[in-house]
């Protein structure tokens, strides 16, 4: 048999936002179809309408678009395959619900929610398999006119998979190996239900994944007790030939304490678990978002990245491309990977590091008018390039340099008591009359007469560094004094001077 072409697919539900770890499994597919040269699927899994939520569909796509993370067909990016909308394929499904019951592998049973909450308060650990059907409403029990009956009556059914007790089910998962499960302990699961004419997530996942040539499941570790379920219906509508590999990844944990990673972690201990800001329709609730929060989309992904697969080396930054040359499905963990946060504002600080300082300011630009600074743009990139080492997001880079654009109007109070002493007014009016003598205001020639002049009179170098820091900045912070004197340039800077002199005497 020829070998197939790698095709992938990440199928989300538009239930809500985007959680981060749907976020890791699409990227996760997108590193292998890569690799592999093959194809990337964006399918929308929208078969249970009632949990539909207006908008969660666009802000998945966008979330993608600002991440950087490219499909290669499906909704809004077309294809040979389509439609990539589970709720536009109901025909589909429905050709295939006929063939699973003219072969016997499954049956309509009419079972009504309250019968069967009274079957399972009447039988412990109840459920609907090989040894329970015979006691329920379904094609099994009712003469076959009956069921005729039923439906043409518009009675409400489902459509159920008839599984056999106590075979095992081989999974051939490409992280955690071989895995087994006994048919016995598998339900007889509902496949279509004819109140909404619209199949189950179970049925639909095994036909769209069929038709659309998908040979690769990557999928979150909370799917695994599925998988021996979509292996028996590969084989019962006899695809078994074309059944696609599974992998199954590790779950995403809390920062500290045990179970999966959530929202209210997020909230609790101040981080975003949204890929972008999110507006809840139903509640109005806003939730953070690593877009709007700061990050950088690069470094989200290489954080994402590294929770539950490691490179084989050491490395820590890489680039999208360097992710998908070194990424091997089978290097991923089978254990959960706890979500360190501190780890990803580390990586994006490491990402601004790396970022030119053109980029950055760009970046810093739109923050500036809003403080309603009008700054050069050689100016800003000067600026961001002595400061950037000191944030870990750009929009830190207001407080942390504000004062290369805004005069201080008032002093630290507990600087000036440490640095500010009693000759300071009359050596700073010294060398404000200095600094306005030269004509060469270069941060070269400022600290070569400046440091002359501390040493020819006998000065000490910390005073009046420290006063001359606390005339410009307002505080005892910043860079080197003669990188911002130089920024500031000779006017501004005599001015921040005398200004301080007057104002602390």
């Amino acid at each position: 048999m020829a070998e197939r072409k790698v095709r992938v697919r990440f199928a989300p539900s538009p239930t809500g936002a985007l959680h981060i770890g749907g976020v890791r499994t699409a990227l996760y597919n997108y590193l292998f179809a890569r690799q592999h040269g093959g194809d990337l699927i964006f399918r929308i899994e929208d078969t249970d309408s009632s949990r539909f939520v207006p908008g969660a569909e666009e802000y998945i796509i966008e979330s993608f678009k600002w991440l950087g993370i490219k499909f290669d067909e499906g909704v809004s990016f077309g294809g040979d395959h389509g439609p990539y909308r589970q709720s536009e394929r109901r025909d589909i499904y429905k050709k295939y619900v006929r063939q699973l019951l003219d072969a016997g592998k499954a049956y309509i049973a009419f079972d009504t929610p309250a019968e069967l909450e009274a079957k399972r308060a009447e039988v412990p650990n109840f459920q609907y398999d090989a040894h329970t059907r015979g006691m329920m409403r379904n094609s099994f029990t009712l003469p076959k006119e009956e069921v005729d009956r039923l439906i043409a009556e518009g009675r409400q059914y489902v459509v159920r998979f008839k599984i056999e007790p106590n075979e095992d089910v081989h999974v051939n998962d490409l992280i955690r190996g071989d895995v087994v499960i006994n048919s016995s302990i598998l339900d007889d699961k509902v496949l279509y239900k004819s109140a909404d004419e619209l199949p189950t997530y179970h049925l639909a996942n095994i036909v769209d994944d069929h038709l659309m040539e998908v040979t690769h499941v990557i999928r979150g570790e909370e799917w695994l007790p599925s998988a021996p379920l979509h292996v028996l219906l590969y084989r019962a509508f006899g695809w078994a030939d074309t059944m696609p590999e599974f992998a199954h990844l590790p779950l995403l944990l809390k920062p500290d304490g045990k179970g999966k990673l959530s929202k209210r972690d997020g909230d609790r201990l101040g981080f975003p678990v949204f890929p972008l800001e999110w507006h809840d329709p139903k509640t109005g609730e806003v939730s953070s978002g690593f877009r709007e929060s700061g990050y950088l989309p690069e470094a989200v992904l290489n954080f994402l990245a590294l929770l539950g697969w490691n490179p084989g080396n050491d490395q820590e930054l890489m680039t999208l491309d360097e992710m998908v040359r070194l990424f091997d499905i089978r290097r991923c963990s089978k254990a959960g990977a706890r979500f360190d946060y501190v780890k990803g504002i580390w990586f994006n600080h490491e990402y601004i590091l790396k970022m030119s300082d053109e980029r950055v300011a760009e970046l810093f630009m739109p923050i500036l008018k809003e403080h309603g600074i009008d700054a050069p743009m050689d100016k800003v990139v000067t600026v961001v390039g002595m400061m950037k080492g000191r944030v870990n997001f750009v929009k830190e880079l207001w407080d942390t340099c504000k004062f290369f654009f805004v005069a201080p109007t008032e002093y630290d109070a507990k600087t000036v008591q440490k640095r500010w002493k009693e000759d300071s007014a009359e050596m700073m009016t010294r060398l404000a009359d200095l600094l306005e003598s030269l004509d060469d205001f270069s941060l070269e020639n400022q600290e070569r007469v400046v440091m002359k002049w501390i040493e020819d009179n006998g000065l000490h170098t910390g005073n009046i560094m420290n006063a001359f820091r606390l005339t410009l900045v307002g505080e005892g912070k910043g860079p080197h004094m003669f990188d911002i004197s130089s920024v500031l340039g000779k006017e501004e800077t005599i001015a921040r001077m005398r200004r301080a002199i007057e104002v602390l005497k």
